[in-house]
């Protein structure tokens, strides 16, 4: 039995060739939480290396193959995500408790209301983590299902065509290139993430950017403005107990002591 880890490209590629690479992608561009950890750009740039022979040695892959099953994976999974997205997208998004899927999910929402449908899903397929929440939530948000279809394939097809083509000419090109795949899947994770980098890195200039919120000039708070006195009245007045007026029991107490004068 051959143990096969689904996380690593290399171990995907020899178990299972092109049908590997088929299932994977597929996973990755529409199974809302599963497809999040799997290998995209790092599954299908090595298996493009693969695919180039040399004189000395045949290619381990059939080019044909990886092109049309990674096609295939992307445009399938795309489609599936996107039904997901609309049967309960938002319930699933709700109940994972992933900080980095509910970002990715925010991610997409903003791509989407940003640059629209056709560029959003096509830029998208570019960007990690992006691409697996893109289709679900697009989905969710109730992107119509004819230009959603359109573009989803158009992104799905340039990227996974481009990713195994540059990795076929690189290996056509350098001899014995495929024995540095731990090295180029590592070049691929770090040339991938840079568009991760990229948004974060605006995102934080627009967070600067924002005016700090302020109270109006020369507010007070609830003791009133400085100076002012409170319920017992201005500095140096008297209050009801002051000398000013005489109380009402005054009156009385003097007509009493002049009667008796009087007498």
């Amino acid at each position: 039995m051959i143990a096969v880890n689904p996380l690593d490209s290399a171990s995907v590629l020899a178990a299972f060739g092109a049908l590997g690479v088929l299932a994977v992608i597929f996973a990755e561009s529409g199974l809302l939480v599963f497809g999040f950890f799997l290998p995209g750009d790092t599954l299908l740039f090595p298996a493009g290396v693969l695919c180039a022979g040399t004189a000395g040695q045949p290619a381990r892959l059939a080019l044909w193959q990886v092109l049309l099953c990674a096609a295939i994976g992307a445009v399938a999974g795309g489609q599936v995500g996107y039904l997901i997205g609309r049967h309960g997208g938002r319930a699933l998004l709700a109940r994972t408790s992933s900080r980095r899927v509910k970002g990715a999910a925010a991610r997409a929402e903003d791509l989407l209301a940003r640059y629209g449908y056709g560029k959003a899903l096509v830029i998208g397929r570019f960007v990690p983590l992006l691409r697996t929440v893109l289709h679900p939530v697009a989905g969710a948000l109730g992107v119509p299902a004819r230009p959603f279809t359109l573009w989803q394939t158009v992104g799905g097809v340039l990227w996974s065509q481009a990713l195994v083509l540059a990795g076929f000419t690189l290996g056509a090109s350098v001899p014995a290139v495929d024995d540095y795949l731990l090295l180029l899947v590592a070049a691929v994770v770090v040339l991938s993430m840079l568009p991760l980098l990229v948004e974060a890195r605006r995102r934080r200039r627009e967070r600067r950017a924002e005016p700090e919120p302020e109270g109006p000039a020369g507010s007070e708070g609830p003791e009133g403005p400085a100076g002012s006195e409170g319920p017992e009245g201005p500095a140096g007045s008297e209050g009801p107990e002051g000398d000013a007026e005489p109380g009402p029991r005054d009156g009385p107490q003097r007509r009493d002591r002049s009667g008796r004068h009087d007498r």
